[in-house]
């Protein structure tokens, strides 16, 4: 979710950390140049930098298995350097290899950076949605459960925890609660597709089906063509004529 703010926590007080922004700068332009770069600047003894840009290169292609090893590599450098940047590169591990499907990975990670303790406020928040996420989608609903719920007490404006602790308290059978929560997904991403989505299926097991057909028609106008969309399209069909 966060992998370049991640990236950017310190400022070029060096010139090492001068040559990383430089290099972060060309994954966003010509990622190619970039993991060239970094390539490298790792043969040369970059270390942890040079491996977190390598990922943020891979990233910015959407190689996300790729940019997962990175990520790990830069992580298990930082643990031995005893480096405190260890547990967001353990992050970053994670938040790629969720986007790459790979769940399984994303959780050992996100657990490795979890259980150093050294990460506070939004950043652990973010650590512990996205853990939630992995588990969500490894079907472990009760540990998910626990982990959004972490999130959502130190991330309350993130839309995507409510979205999610919606989501799962509607495959629990809890009505009540997903109907508050896609509420206040909804109050804070108004025109997110996905959450127009969920407001749809909640709605249609809460019996509003006048309602799930306007949720449903909002996540198609809110974004055509997206995933999101393609279900609310399928949703709607099912759903039949008013």
């Amino acid at each position: 979710m966060i992998l370049v703010l991640l990236a950017a926590g310190a400022a070029a007080a060096s010139p090492l950390e001068a040559r990383f922004e430089a290099c972060v700068a060309l994954t966003e332009t010509e990622p190619e140049k970039a993991l060239a770069e970094a390539g490298a600047w790792s043969v040369g003894g970059g270390g942890i930098l040079a491996r977190q840009c390598e990922g943020l290169a891979y990233a910015s292609q959407q190689r996300w298995l790729p940019a997962a090893v990175a990520f790990e590599q830069a992580a298990r450098l930082a643990e031995r350097d005893k480096d405190a940047r260890a547990a967001r590169l353990w992050v970053q591990a994670g938040n790629a290899a969720l986007a790459g499907k790979d769940a399984a990975k994303a959780r050992a990670a996100l657990d490795t950076a979890l259980a150093a303790q050294a990460l506070a406020g939004a950043e652990l928040g973010e650590a512990y949605l996205d853990r939630g996420r992995a588990l969500v989608a490894l079907n472990d609903a009760a540990a998910a459960r626990a982990d959004i719920d972490r999130a959502l007490t130190l991330v309350p404006e993130d839309p995507l925890a409510w979205l999610l602790s919606a989501t799962l308290a509607r495959r629990a059978g809890d009505l009540v609660r997903a109907r508050t929560d896609i509420a206040e997904a909804a109050r804070l991403a108004h025109d997110e597709a996905a959450v127009a989505l969920e407001a749809g299926n909640i709605a249609l097991l809460s019996g509003a089906k006048d309602a799930a057909r306007t949720a449903w028609q909002a996540a198609i106008a809110a974004a055509p063509g997206s995933p999101a969309a393609t279900s609310a399209e399928a949703a709607l069909k099912q759903l039949g004529t008013p």
